[in-house]
């Protein structure tokens, strides 16, 4: 089908003109363009007109498209699915000479508040001289007492903070908040920017947009330089796969080259971190860190916590591990400090903050409390310290004016009895920028989220831009913005080219590698497990499809007789599949194979999906996006059982021809094979068990060659019909099919052979050893008197090695600090 020609320059340029009137009188009269005509937000529009023609809408699907390829979600909190990340195709301009101020403003506050935070942790002289009220430091729970007196290594608390601003309706910035716990975001911007790029490919040229590479660089730099060691290793914690921000820490990690570790990985040993691996323990030299700093470690800080590491806070003590953020830092991310920074700015810097603060009252102060009690219905109130107060149940700033009756009562009442809970705020009025919305070019309110990292020399270095957050309504209140409806790539621009930066090494001076790097035993015992989920499912609905073609959907001459049926069903019965038909017929079995395929209850396909598309989720920085793809598709709903089968089928051989031929040989992808070849020997055990033995029937045989997926190779060998002994030995014996029980054996022993040993000894280890056994007993074994007793050996050393497989290189608990032989390294 022929597409239709691209716009020409003139067509193009008609466009945009006729976009940015269209903004205009959308737009009020504090907007971003609104002020004169802009060459840069014109170049822009061109750029959009190059692609959509006069269809915004297709610009912003095919920016969302490429969000979406790039793996760009997010999550709810209380929700169990990611959600795609909203990009708009219209990104936010900034002159760099405009930028150069923001720049100086980010760069002095991020001082400031590493000085703070390490005079709170320090001898607290803002406090004994009265520049900060002692509650207003003790009261915080954010305020981390076991970090007094401990100075980090390296000498700096902040590595990395995160700072929102707003524009005003005169084009002033203004500080919203400060993010310092675990600063949340670049990966989006990151991300956005990829996006852009890809749909605006002239834009980078055309404006002189600065890069984002050297910032990462400068990060990462930055994190080595306060290492001890010359070539540390550095990790990125993050709380899991239900973190809202996972899909941001995944790419984060993959880009930076930093491992993404959670805390069970971990294990503090003599003052010093260990990540958990496949190989033994290696040593940890920093975390990047995305937990709430409380739950760090259970001996320092909560006792309860299930994600920290025991001791983690000692190997920082130590010197041994550079946290960043260091624990504690958060305690000026509450609202309550913005009263007093500004005075502080003023007295220890002799200098004005560049970026004010929002105004603030925090009523543990007589005076700021009978103000915000006086002008209540022309304030924002909100908590003081980041949590609910009784007044505030849900936490959310909200305008005084919309606080009536009991709820306002209560309020007031509460405040009276803790005014330390509660601050007083202005009500922030927001500038606007274009989004595209199903109208048409509309002007919103947005705020903008700016990120400052310390590089190799300890200075700070700011992002070029960083993301919007755009409101979906276009009430210019920052209170009531949230979280925005869409978010937008912020590109800062200037007269001057700019020259092309990458994280990658200049191309003759990249040293060569071919081992792929650490492979946490975490990540391990997932591949493990999405190989043996994804052989199981598609052993499962290889059943239902037998059942379903040959005793359900066929002509009665044709259908399976009722022992083989029975054998089928027995199969899925242990399995955990579906509970025991009433009765072999057809209704029966139909309702039978449907719970099989679909119920959610049961270990059905449907639940093997669920389980492989979380371990998926969970290894988003290992796996290919087209895998996440096909883990993440709906489950099937139109069409008939069998449509919904084969359907199904062709997704896990997508599957599994995603990962024969485009994973590279690493350790990943043998433990992902290696559950594979486990769970395809184990069900092919079961099924010669089930069909092969003696006194077999035809349709027995044959149903064995259809789970076998070996029908044809038979035909190709043997003329004269179906016989036991052949048909055995092609399924069970022969090392050469690909589906047979023997090649099973030997690609596990291979995979076993090239993963790592403990002892330099040249001794097995026991999952080789039980490996060499069970290859002997199939290599020795003949079709002919291959019986019930042997194959029930097989299957329980096949459990055996399984659960051998999982002793040694799934560490779980404290066992691998009494491990023998491990790998200090």
């Amino acid at each position: 089908m022929a597409t239709a020609p691209a716009p020409s320059l003139l067509d193009a340029g008609t466009h945009a003109a006729r976009w940015i009137a269209e903004y205009r009188a959308r737009a009020t009269s504090g907007d971003v363009l609104c002020v004169q005509p802009d060459p840069a937000w014109s170049g822009m529009f061109e750029e959009l007109a190059a692609i959509a023609g006069d269809d915004l809408g297709q610009a912003r699907d095919r920016v969302q498209r490429h969000a979406e390829d790039i793996g760009t979600g997010f999550r709810i909190i209380g929700e169990s699915e990611e959600r795609p990340w909203p990009l708009s195709p219209v990104p936010l301009l900034i002159d760099h000479d405009e930028w150069r101020h923001i720049e100086a403003g980010i760069v002095q506050r991020a001082d400031l508040l590493e000085s703070i935070t390490a005079d709170l942790y320090g001898d607290a002289s803002l406090v004994t001289r009265g520049l900060l009220p002692a509650a207003l430091v003790g009261g915080s729970p954010h305020f981390l007492r076991p970090m007094a007196g401990l100075v980090p290594p390296g000498g700096h608390h902040l590595h990395f903070v995160a700072i929102d601003l707003g524009r005003g309706p005169t084009g002033e910035w203004r500080v919203l908040a400060d993010h310092l716990r675990a600063p949340a975001g670049a990966g989006y911007a990151l991300e956005n920017r990829l996006a852009i790029a890809r749909t605006l490919g002239g834009l980078q040229a055309r404006l002189n947009v600065q890069r984002h590479a050297p910032f990462f660089a400068a990060f990462r730099d930055g994190l080595a330089a306060a290492c001890r060691r010359v070539e540390p290793r550095i990790g990125l914690l993050t709380p899991g796969r239900y973190s809202a921000s996972y899909a941001e820490q995944a790419h984060l990690a993959r880009y930076l080259g930093f491992l993404l570790v959670e805390g069970a990985d971990l294990a503090a040993l003599e003052d010093k971190l260990y990540v958990r691996t496949i190989g033994g323990l290696k040593r940890v030299d920093a975390l990047w860190n995305r937990v709430d700093p409380r739950l760090l470690d259970p001996l320092a800080f909560d006792s309860h916590s299930r994600i920290g590491v025991a001791g983690l806070i000692d190997a920082a003590a130590a010197g041994n591990l550079v946290i960043a953020n260091a624990p504690g830092a958060g305690v000026l991310e509450s609202p309550a400090f913005g009263a007093f920074l500004p005075r502080i700015a003023a007295r220890e810097t002799g200098r004005d903050l560049i970026l004010p603060n929002i105004a603030t009252w925090w009523c543990g102060q007589d005076a700021a409390r009978a103000c915000v009690t006086e002008d209540f219905d022309t304030m924002l109130i909100g908590s003081a310290f980041g949590v609910a107060p009784l007044g505030l149940p849900d936490g959310i700033a909200r305008p005084g004016s919309e606080i009536t009756g009991p709820e306002r009562a209560a309020l007031l009442a509460d405040m009276e009895r803790r005014p330390q809970d509660y601050v007083g705020q202005e009500i922030v009025r927001l500038s606007t920028m274009p989004v595209v919305t199903d109208s048409g070019l509309a002007a919103r309110p947005f705020t903008v989220r700016v990120f400052a990292a310390r590089g190799g020399d300890g200075g700070w270095t700011v992002l070029p831009g960083g993301f919007a957050r755009i409101a979906e309504h276009p009430d210019p209140r920052a209170s009531v913005m949230g979280q925005g409806t869409w978010s937008a790539d912020v590109v800062v621009h200037g007269g001057e080219a700019v020259p092309p930066v990458s994280l990658l090494q200049p191309t003759d001076t990249i040293h060569v590698r071919r081992n792929p790097g650490t492979l946490p035993s975490r990540v391990a015992d997932n591949f493990f497990w999405l190989g043996r989920y994804l052989e199981r499912g598609e052993a499962l609905l290889g059943i239902i499809r037998v059942m379903l073609g040959n005793s359900i959907d066929a002509d009665a001459g044709a259908a399976l007789g009722a022992e083989t049926v029975g054998g089928l069903v027995s199969l899925v019965v242990n399995g955990g599949g579906a509970p025991q038909p009433p009765t072999l017929r057809r209704a029966d079995l139909s309702a039978f194979a449907r719970t099989a395929l679909e119920d959610g209850d049961w270990h059905s396909v449907r639940t093997i999906n669920r389980l492989a598309r979380g371990i998926g989720q969970g290894s988003r920085d290992r796996l290919a996006a087209d895998v996440i793809r096909l883990l993440d598709a709906p489950f099937p709903s139109r069409g008939g059982m069998l449509d919904r089968a084969g359907s199904l089928q062709r997704r896990y051989a997508a599957l599994s021809g995603l990962s024969a031929e485009h994973m590279g040989r690493t350790a990943s992808w043998r433990f992902h094979d290696l559950g594979r070849r486990l769970e395809r020997a184990t069900g092919m055990t079961r099924a010669v068990r089930a069909f092969g033995l003696a006194r077999a029937s035809g349709d027995d045989l044959s149903t064995l060659l259809d789970l076998a997926d070996s029908q044809i190779s038979y035909r190709q060998r043997y003329l004269t019909g179906l016989a036991r002994v052949p048909v055995v030995d092609l399924v069970a014996l022969d090392p050469n099919n690909p589906r047979s029980l023997a090649y099973q054996i030997v690609r596990i022993c291979e995979h076993l052979g090239q993963l790592p040993v403990l002892e330099d000894d040249g001794m097995e280890e026991p999952q080789q050893a039980q490996g060499t056994v069970l290859q002997a007993i199939i290599t020795t074994a003949t079709a002919a008197a291959l019986d019930d007793d042997i194959l029930g050996d097989v299957e329980r050393r096949l459990f055996q090695l399984s659960e051998a497989i999982a002793r040694r290189y799934f560490l779980q608990g404290a066992e691998p600090l009494r491990a023998a032989g491990m790998v200090l390294a």
